[in-house]
């Protein structure tokens, strides 16, 4: 099984790729001879390791019959100062809301995503620390 994506230099230090029909376009910051016409690359992969692991607990806590009202995520990014400037650890801060919710059923999903599910999770382990906080918001 392979994942292929192609991505074109569009000028300048653009770049361009269609992901499942949708495109991306980075960009640097104007400082560094771009026009900040998108996001960098090192975020858009904090944005993928919460958009799998998000949905992996959304799909887990559906599977326990847990309503959640509200879910949030933040990531937090140590980087490194030298070249190649890379990401050192990564904390993942799980927010739910919602009424009378189990939070025993919530750490699951978010161990069950962590340590089995999450295919970005388990690609990046391997290079830096991830570790993650679980916080709760009764309605």
């Amino acid at each position: 099984m392979k994942d292929a994506i192609n991505v074109k230099w569009t000028g300048d230090m653009a770049f361009e790729a269609v992901v499942d029909e949708h495109r991306i376009v980075m960009d640097a910051k104007p400082e560094v001879g771009g026009k900040n016409s998108g996001p960098r690359p090192k975020p858009l992969l904090m944005v993928s390791l919460a958009g799998c692991t998000g949905m992996d607990v959304i799909s887990i806590l559906r599977k326990m019959k847990v309503e959640v009202t509200g879910f949030y995520m933040r990531v937090i990014a140590e980087l490194t100062e030298d070249h190649p400037k890379r990401y050192t650890a990564i904390k993942l801060i799980y927010e739910f809301s919602g009424i009378n919710l189990p939070a025993d059923k919530l750490q699951r999903a978010v161990e069950l995503s962590q340590e089995k599910y999450c295919g970005v999770s388990a690609t990046l382990k391997d290079s830096c620390e991830i570790s993650y906080e679980i916080k709760i918001n009764e309605i």
